[in-house]
């Protein structure tokens, strides 16, 4: 790479001090959350749409590797600069453009907080579906770009249902303006829910016209212990399958209640060996039909304890079990491969099976708890870094759990996306012609292949 060139190219148009070489400075936009790591040649800090243009013009004329990256919140390594190139960092775009209450909409910048957005919809009882873990610091443009749900997902959809319309900038440098501010709207190809969940890789979006929902005025929670994890998936699968349909139900297997009882005081049934986290909102008139409804869902052989939160602390306590998850985790083993797979609901008691299974005959712990409502479940493969043989082990264990996943029906990624660790995997999901196709869609999109080069989409079979 020619780096004066661009070095030289870049500041044509934008600050000097926006344009970064330093390497302390670059190491900040080398990782993201998935602990892989890659030194960026250049950190670029775009300031509105026109420097993203600028940046991608310069990219595409010079060959360069471009990633585009909001907080570094993926897991998957998508927003990690594999190829060197340019970071292009949107964390200074935040700016709400437009705010709309009355048609239940707002438009933003790409680097504006989920937590902002929430924030600002709130004072209006409106808000934005998308609620992941890290809905607090990651952006808008980040949720769009990995198509972010979270526990209300079963409820409300993910990013791809809430968003109307985009502003964004391909491969070659030119703007892309899709979808409409209306929610109904069929003039076109729908380019929008193309680019959500694309990861940077079709083209970069630096504004989005986000479609709000009313919020419920009420809201309550609920906690089911079952005696195993077949007889909390059949609950899963009565649950979702009767009209009533909860905005969010959290599943933990055996294992996982073991780890979340060590590290919080949780008043559960000593048998428990699998647990449901629930929760329904709506209003007064109707509130308590949908609760009758879902407990007579979760009723069934297995059922240990229902328990509802009387206030709000009591909510906390039940959903105190889930967040005692991820610190037990970290400091169970040092090596953990987090798989965030999703089947149809009918065969999740089939996938849990199948991943206990092959938790034993690979000798590794296997911990598996998420989003069952949307069959959407985490997979943590455990294991130690000095035992050579469970590190042996952990591709092969990974590589027959996604060939369950799809025996099942199921597909590789609920929510966090391809990015670096499921790349190699895609092929196995979708079948060749279709990859094609989908590979002549980048073409289009970024004729020069500077887009976040090395993610999503396997390469091109060569002839």
């Amino acid at each position: 790479m020619n780096t004066d060139a661009l070095l030289t190219r870049l500041r044509e148009a934008l600050p000097a001090e926006r344009v970064v070489t330093d390497e302390a400075e670059r190491v900040a936009y080398s990782y993201d959350n998935s602990r892989l790591q890659a030194l960026p040649d250049v950190v670029v800090h775009a300031a509105g749409h026109d420097d993203v243009v600028h940046v991608a013009t310069c990219c595409h004329a010079l060959g360069v590797p471009l990633v585009a990256r909001g907080r570094g919140t993926n897991t998957t390594g998508a927003s990690v600069p594999v190829a060197g190139g340019v970071a292009l960092s949107l964390e200074g775009m935040q700016r709400i453009i437009d705010y709309r209450p009355a048609d239940r909409l707002l438009v933003c910048e790409a680097g504006t907080l989920n937590g902002t957005v929430q924030s600002t919809a709130g004072a209006d009882d409106l808000f934005w579906a998308p609620d992941p873990t890290s809905g607090g610091y990651s952006t808008v443009g980040g949720n769009i770009a990995c198509g972010a749900g979270g526990p209300r997902a079963v409820k409300y959809g993910t990013a791809r249902d809430a968003v109307l319309g985009l502003r964004a900038v391909d491969g070659s440098g030119r703007t892309l303006v899709t979808g409409c501010r209306t929610t109904k709207g069929v003039v076109g190809y729908d380019l929008t829910r193309l680019l959500v969940g694309s990861e940077g890789t079709l083209a970069i979006v630096t504004e989005a016209t986000l479609k709000l929902l009313p919020r419920p005025a009420l809201r309550r929670t609920m906690r089911a212990a079952y005696r195993d994890v077949e007889s909390a998936a059949a609950a899963v699968a009565r649950i979702m399958g009767q009209p009533a349909t909860p905005c969010a139900l959290e599943f933990m297997d055996d294992r996982a209640v073991a780890l979340a009882r060590a590290h919080a005081a949780l008043d559960l049934p000593e048998a428990t060996g699998a647990l449901l986290l629930l929760a329904a909102d709506g209003f007064e008139a109707g509130i308590d039909h949908d609760i009758a409804a879902i407990r007579a869902a979760a009723e069934g052989d297995g059922l240990l304890d229902w328990q509802a939160a009387a206030d709000e602390h009591a909510a906390d306590d039940i959903w105190a079990a889930r967040k005692a998850l991820s610190p037990a985790l970290r400091g169970l083993a040092p090596k953990k491969v987090n798989e965030d797979v999703a089947v149809p609901v009918s065969r999740l008691a089939e996938l849990v099976a199948g991943l206990r299974e092959l938790s034993a005959r690979h000798g590794l712990m296997i911990v598996n708890f998420g989003h069952a409502g949307n069959g959407n479940i985490h997979v943590n493969i455990l294991a130690d870094p000095d035992d050579a043989a469970q590190m042996r082990a952990i591709d092969a264990c990974l590589a027959e759990v996604f060939a369950l996943v799809l025996a099942l029906g199921g597909t590789l990624s609920g929510e966090h996306g391809v990015g670096v660790a499921k790349r190699a995997f895609v092929a196995q999901e979708i079948d060749a012609g279709t990859l094609e196709r989908m590979q002549a869609i980048k073409r289009l999109f970024d004729p020069a292949g500077i887009l976040n080069p090395g993610k999503t989409l396997p390469d091109p079979v060569r002839a």
